[in-house]
Parts: C-alpha cells; sequence; structure tokens
C-alpha cells in the first residue's frame, strides 16, 4: 500500500516537471482544432497550408498585466506579423467573457482561444497547476482564477511563444517559467 501511494505521488511530481518542460526548437507542432473567440473554428494544419506560419502564443489571463502587454505588443506589430504570412492566435484557460475583457484591455484583433480542458496547453506542455498558497496570494491580490477561468483546478499555462512553420515544425520556441518574460516581436519576425 505504501509502494502504491509513493509510486502515485512520483508519478504525479514527474508529469508536473514534465509539464513544465514545454517542447523543443525543431519539434512537431500538435495539431488542434479549436473555435476561437468571434466563433470562428481554427484547425492548425488547415492555417499551415493557408499561412506560411502560425504564432501560438499563451497567456494567463485579462488580470496578468505582463499578459496583457505582450498582447498589445503582437496586435501593435500585428501588420508586421501577418504581412510576412504569419496567423497569431492566443490561448488561454480564462472563459470567453474574460477573453472579452482581454480583447477592450488590448484592442487584439487576432485569435483567441479559450482552452477549457487545457488540451491544447497540455499538447505543448506549459500547463501547471498553482498551489493553494499561491491560489491565497492572487486573491489577496483581487485576483480570482475560480470566476476568471470558470472552474475550481487553478491551471494556468507558461506564458510560451511557438512559431510554427507551413510544415508543422517549431521554428521558434520562447518558455520561460518567469511569467515577466515574454518574446519580443522583433525575435518573432527574424524567424518568419
Amino acid at each position: 500500500m505504501k509502494k502504491n501511494i509513493l509510486i502515485v505521488a512520483l508519478l504525479l511530481i514527474a508529469s508536473t516537471l514534465f509539464a513544465q518542460t514545454g517542447l523543443k526548437d525543431g519539434d512537431q507542432a500538435p495539431m488542434f482544432t479549436a473555435a476561437d473567440n468571434a466563433g470562428k473554428t481554427l484547425d492548425l494544419k488547415t492555417l499551415l497550408k493557408t499561412h506560411k506560419a502560425v504564432v501560438l502564443f499563451f497567456y494567463r489571463g485579462q488580470w496578468c498585466p505582463y499578459c496583457n502587454k505582450h498582447i498589445e505588443q503582437l496586435q501593435d506589430s500585428l501588420q508586421l506579423l501577418t504581412a510576412k504570412g504569419a496567423y497569431v492566435i492566443g490561448v488561454t484557460p480564462e472563459t470567453n467573457e474574460n477573453i472579452k475583457k482581454t480583447i477592450g484591455k488590448t484592442h487584439a484583433s487576432f485569435s483567441i482561444i479559450q482552452d477549457k480542458g487545457y488540451r491544447i496547453m497540455k499538447d505543448y506542455k506549459v500547463n501547471y497547476v498553482l498551489d493553494d498558497a499561491m491560489v491565497s496570494k492572487y486573491k489577496n491580490y483581487g485576483i480570482d482564477l475560480d470566476q476568471n477561468n470558470g472552474n475550481t483546478d487553478h491551471v494556468l499555462p507558461v506564458p510560451a511563444t511557438y512559431v510554427i512553420d507551413k510544415s508543422g515544425k517549431l521554428i521558434f520556441v520562447h518558455f520561460d517559467k518567469d511569467y515577466k518574460k515574454r518574446a519580443s516581436v522583433k525575435s518573432i519576425l527574424n524567424v518568419l
């Protein structure tokens, strides 16, 4: 019995650490189909047939000033990105109502996907679960993840950015567990 509990505990710890490694440059991008904030069905495989690349980034929520700043930077440079053949997609665990708040704050005009079941976040290995102490700390700052994400499991993404080329390979990866550090538009443009 103790051995089984130990094995389960080690597997949970290993899966948490594994989930926080992200994908690497040169990896094949996991394909997905999902509806965006405008109700448009996005199929990554189809987007790669009609665009030179897809810029896929993950953000935590409308409550995160670093996320909003990054989204604003992408929006401000959207014409430069699309001129190089890129399609930009944001992925978040926040509810559609809160995605609207993000759009209101950032004026984002690109597609944003609510990853309600964390399928995309898990496939790209950016998901992690906040511990109870951090959830309490966020609540003290006025951030209610239960309300923001519409659930009680406290899953957030590492705010990673991936550029996926026509062949489905990752040609750019920015994965940093420090939520303050984001991919620069310049570095994204350099690989396009």
